[in-house]
């Protein structure tokens, strides 16, 4: 019964890790690119509504309920100490918490926030707008490997 539950975690993790790496991995290849290519007003005002947009049951639901699986799965791992998968348990699972989920509360949201507040057609709009661009790729370029190395953490664990 146990090793169901750790199984059917394991994938559910897996499919949560690939979706939001997916995600992730959009904007850092194409999505930042090419809002950065648009005139800053128009860059803000579209990242504004895709921030609220994204705050949606699905989204969270995934997002929110990866970190809570990968957070089980890291205490399970402790239990399975020594078993094969157990070292790929703890790795997945802290690299989304940390990696994806620590991140996107601590450095993407805040830069969210920023963003929200700001007039779109004012000078410190812009402003804003170019260091916001540079600083939220690059925390979305960490987002995105550490969820695309636990997504293979989860894999590994489930062979």
């Amino acid at each position: 019964m146990m090793d169901r539950l750790l199984v059917s975690l394991t994938f559910l993790s897996a499919l949560g890790t690939g979706l939001i790496a997916g995600l992730f991995f959009a904007f850092s290849a194409f999505v930042m690119t090419a809002l950065s290519r648009l005139p800053s007003e128009q860059g803000i005002a579209a990242m504004q509504s895709i921030n609220i947009a994204v705050l949606n049951p699905l989204f969270s639901t995934v997002f929110m309920g990866t970190a809570l699986t990968s957070v089980v799965l890291t205490i399970f791992s402790f239990f399975k100490w020594g078993e094969g998968d157990a070292v790929y348990l703890l790795m997945g699972g802290l690299l989304y918490v940390v990696g994806s989920f620590l991140v996107t509360i601590m450095c993407n949201v805040p830069l969210n926030d920023v963003l929200a507040t700001v007039d779109p057609s004012s000078t410190e709009g812009a402003e804003v707008w170019t260091r916001y661009i540079s600083s939220w790729t690059a925390w979305n370029h960490v987002r995105t490997l550490a969820s695309l190395a636990a997504l293979a953490s989860f894999i590994l664990a489930l062979r």
